[in-house]
């Protein structure tokens, strides 16, 4: 078994290791979401951290490690004796990204069930988390059952299992752990909420911290045991800390006057529900006993703002978390109690010596950006030509207007690709639809259809026992259909017939609009942008829709319209797609209003780029923003071009475009 790198020896991030330190000594606080870029030691702290939690108590030999002294009544291993217990060190138990429901939750044990005709229930990860840490890494990346089967064993302290003949309830409580890098996609509202803390994370920009990094890191990996015993001191000191204020947390005072202060400061951040002001709580509780107090400060209330917070404030998507601090102090100030709750100290650091001294409010990401940032490119129009209406070179960005509830867009037909909200598909979760032999491996097995399948051939084969006699040929797949995540690539038309600024506005808040809806139905989105004389690449398919909005928001327009590079670009990006996800369908939406400038024949340039996309079935949309008295309906033309269907800025609205996307023509996939 591997060393673990010490806790105690992670270089500087105080907010992630003070956060991971307080559900240590109270886990009631509800878990830590840690965010931030990759490289920043985020794993590496919470791994680290479950060799400081006390050891626990447990009833031997009992698969859902009951408490001896108060054993779960309804343990599935139960009843148990009084007696028969032992400690073991607390576990962190991992789940992947890619795990299955039956692995997280427990399942029938089919070959028992099978060969001796009896129930048997195999306990999954949420039994081997019980009075541990379950840890989540990119646990924006899971699989939205998953989330809501964690999301239910969160919120009851239990896990319920009902399928297959199989009904069994245990106890779950854990201390859920999540790590994630914003840039990948963000998380569901309600999963967020069930954290306790959220911290954010970055790699230091101060040199001499970077070389004591890189300096620890090598050295542990040169003599993992030999850097572990040169920091096994320290760990001692940090879990014998912990272990005190664990005793010392039942004795912690919460006044009225620190109540009060933390109602009005959720009040005032307009968060929802009384979750935060309950965490709050909790937190500047476990603040106080972290320092050995047995009262709770302004300071610890101020601090347990910062770490609790900031994911609850209600905000838009693509907004940066994060909160006001001097909007926090001011409330604070005013509702600071007359018993000496209130009217704490400025520096909220209440033992800046310890392992784990809170650190300063974490700075929210920077919107990505890159030297290649294509979109942010000036290019001028080509010379001696006269430009579009609109505009002759390149104008500032203009500024997205509200977005709006769109329409929901899906590909048609049946898929296969990742679980997400938008498409049908034939995913491994979702509703039983029938059974089939299995292609491959067996991976949900449909047990009536296997039970029928081989039932007429008992006799002959021999069946004298209470099993069954089951032979390969008897499996039956389960067929399961639910949603699919598609690909949504946008192609914006950046150019000078549409570098109007009221038009351009109203483009950007219909293409952020349907950014709002890919975020909600848990798409990659690609962003496409043509102007001047090329297409480029602003951002290549990622699930990161934050990314798009920020590189939506500073596109700049201008210059002529070479419609055909931007179909070309696009179709390339599809191509190269297809290689690395190839089950994920796509889903085009060119913005233009279908003008094709510059060049030799733009326009049957233009029509002979859309029809590789209609001849490879590809579903599209083409959202027309021609505006004015006069129409010519180059649009209207390039969507039958396309294989796809046309809609004005204004359909987007609009109820008759419900189920648009299902009237494409080009598309033919089989379901």
């Amino acid at each position: 078994m591997s060393t673990p790198f010490p806790f105690t020896a992670v270089v500087g991030q105080d907010d992630l290791r003070l956060a991971l330190l307080l559900n240590a000594v109270s886990p009631a606080v509800g878990g830590v979401l840690v965010r931030g870029e990759k490289g920043t030691a985020k794993s590496t702290a919470v791994r680290a951290l479950s060799a400081l939690m006390p050891e626990v108590d447990v009833v031997s030999g009992c698969r859902f490690s009951c408490d001896p002294h108060s054993p779960d009544p309804g343990c599935p291993d139960g009843p148990h004796e009084p007696g028969a217990s032992g400690s073991r060190p607390a576990r962190m138990v991992e789940l992947p990204v890619g795990a299955s429901e039956d692995r997280l939750v427990g399942a029938l044990d089919i070959e028992r069930a099978l060969a001796e005709g009896v129930k048997a229930f195999e306990p999954g990860l949420l039994a081997d988390a019980h009075r541990g840490i379950l840890y989540v890494d990119e646990v924006n990346l899971l699989h939205d059952h998953l989330v809501d089967l964690l999301l239910d064993a969160a919120a009851m302290g239990a896990s319920y299992v009902e399928r297959e003949g199989v009904s069994v309830r245990h106890a779950s409580k854990f201390l859920l752990v999540g790590t994630m890098n914003p840039e990948e996609g963000e998380l569901r509202p309600q999963l967020l909420d069930r954290f306790g803390l959220t911290v954010e994370v970055s790699a230091s920009r101060e040199p001499d911290q970077r070389v004591e990094v890189v300096r620890r890191r090598l050295a542990h990996d040169d003599d993992p045991a030999g850097f572990a015993a040169r920091w096994a001191d320290e760990e001692a000191a940090v879990r014998a800390r912990i272990v005190a204020a664990r005793e010392l947390l039942p004795s912690v005072r919460l006044g009225d006057g620190a109540l009060r202060q933390i109602a009005a400061t959720c009040a005032a951040f307009e968060v929802d529900g009384m979750r935060a002001d309950i965490v709050m709580a909790r937190t500047a509780t476990a603040l106080a006993a972290w320092a050995g107090r047995t009262d709770v400060l302004a300071e610890d209330v101020r601090q347990a703002a910062l770490l609790a917070l900031p994911h609850r404030r209600r905000r838009n998507p693509f907004d940066a978390p994060g909160l006001d601090e001097d909007k926090l102090d001011e409330t604070l100030e005013e509702f600071g109690g007359p018993d000496g709750d209130g009217g704490g100290d400025d520096d909220p650091d209440p033992d800046p010596d310890g392992p784990g001294g809170p650190g300063g409010q974490p700075e929210p990401d920077d919107a990505p950006q890159g030297d290649g940032d294509a979109a942010a490119r000036p290019e001028a129009g080509e010379g001696g030509e006269p430009q579009p209406s609109g505009g002759a070179g390149e104008q500032s960005p203009a500024r997205a207007a509200e977005p709006f509830r769109a329409k929901v867009l899906s590909v048609p037909g049946l898929g296969e690709g990742a679980a997400g909200r938008r498409s049908r598909a034939r995913t491994e979760h979702g509703r039983t639809t029938g059974a089939r032999r299995p292609r491959g491996a067996l991976t949900k097995l449909h047990l009536a259809a296997t039970v029928q399948a081989a039932a007429p051939h008992q006799r002959t084969r021999g069946r004298s026992g209470p099993g069954l006699v089951v032979r390969r040929d008897d499996l039956r797949q389960a067929t399961r259909e639910g949603r699919e995540g598609n690909l949504v690539l946008f192609v914006v038309d950046a150019s000078g017939s549409m570098a109007a600024r009221q038009r351009m506005s109203a483009v950007k808040g219909a293409v952020l609009s349907l950014l709002l809806d890919a975020y909600q139905r848990r798409d990659k989105v690609g962003l496409v942008t043509f102007r001047g004389s090329a297409a480029d690449v602003a951002l290549p398919p990622t699930s990161s829709v934050d990314a798009a909005a920020a590189r939506l928001e500073s596109l700049p327009t201008g210059g002529r319209t070479p419609l055909a590079a931007g179909l070309l670009r696009a179709h390339e990006v599809l191509r190269v797609e297809r290689l690395r996800d190839p089950a994920r369908r796509a889903l085009v939406v060119v913005v233009t209003d279908g003008r094709a400038t510059g060049g030799p024949e733009p326009v049957a340039l233009a029509g002979r780029a859309a029809r590789l996309f209609a001849a490879e079935g590809v579903a599209s949309v083409v959202v027309d923003c021609e505006s004015g008295p006069v129409r010519l309906g180059l649009a209207g033309r390039l969507a039958g071009e396309l294989g796809g269907t046309a809609v004005t800025l204004d359909e987007l609205r609009a109820d008759s475009i419900a189920g648009l996307v299902k009237d494409v023509q080009g598309n033919r996939r089989a379901a």
